[in-house]
């Protein structure tokens, strides 16, 4: 796995697509299969974003709990928040074999997980959220310094990532998920942030839903870097694609701008309140 422009490293998203893709018996038919692909963010060469990606300063940890195989898919947003994301962590979901050691990450005593999943699904019981409460209080946290607390544990936020009949299969099948609770958005909260986005080929992806995660954990401008990271990435994958009018292409570079800036305005907060 070739390791971006700016030298970081291969995250756990991109070692699960090498496992993933040793497994496989025959090529796996993308659309665009004949375009030729950078190894690590999977879009074409010409518009790949390696030399971009940069680590968030944050308080955060997530984990993908991924559909078969949605790794291989060069349109999966999940790898994006790895792309940012220092601890994330990535599985293959299995609905007769779970892995052993994501079971341990989940009860894992420096955690404290949420599963992101529509509370309209919860089972009898299941507690459902709007926000990531404080480890001590129980009150919703302000997280956006970076910064944890050595008495708190820290967030683990769980996405499901497949297709949305895929996430609700894994979440029904899955009983050690059932207990965990919910971190939930209103559906008015979904449709106002899909409204603000713009439209696109993509429907609401799962790092658009990590990036609203991340700002109910109380690191609002680190959401919006992982918002602006998805947005560069949908531009490039489309113009990986060429199927649009000259006049419907808005330059690439305002994109890798207003990803730039929101990456550098969320460095600035946290070195403020750190002083």
């Amino acid at each position: 796995m070739a390791e971006s422009g700016n030298k970081l490293g291969p995250h756990a998203v991109h070692k699960l697509y090498v496992q993933r893709k040793a497994l496989s018996t025959k090529p796996f038919g993308a659309r665009g299969k004949k375009l030729v692909r950078c190894h690590a963010c999977l879009l074409g060469q010409q518009f790949c974003t390696c030399e971009f990606r940069r680590q968030l300063k944050t308080n955060v940890s997530f984990l993908l709990i991924m559909y078969d195989d949605e790794v291989l898919k060069p349109t999966n947003s999940g790898r994006l928040i790895a792309d940012l994301v220092p601890d994330t962590h990535a599985y293959i979901w299995s609905r007769t074999q779970t892995d052993a050691d994501m079971l341990a990450l989940l009860a894992h005593d420096d955690y404290q997980p949420y599963l992101v999943f529509p509370g309209q699904y919860a089972n009898p019981g299941q507690e459902i959220l709007s926000q990531v409460r404080d480890a001590k209080t129980g009150y919703g946290s302000d997280l956006s310094n970076g910064i944890a607390d050595a008495k708190a544990k820290r967030p683990l936020l769980i996405m499901l990532d497949g297709s949305w009949r895929e996430a609700i299969k894994m979440f029904r099948k899955s009983p050690y998920l059932h207990h965990l609770p919910l971190l939930s958005f209103d559906p008015k909260v979904l449709a106002t942030y899909a409204l603000r986005k713009g439209s696109h080929d993509f429907q609401l992806g799962t790092a658009e839903v990590a990036a609203l995660a991340i700002e109910a954990a109380g690191e609002a401008l680190n959401g919006l870097v992982l918002s602006t990271w998805f947005d560069l990435f949908v531009e490039s994958s489309l113009l990986g694609r060429n199927r649009r009018c000259k006049e419907d292409i808005i330059p690439i570079e305002a994109f890798q701008q207003k990803f730039t800036t929101a990456l550098a305005n969320s460095y600035q907060a946290q070195m403020a309140q750190s002083d």
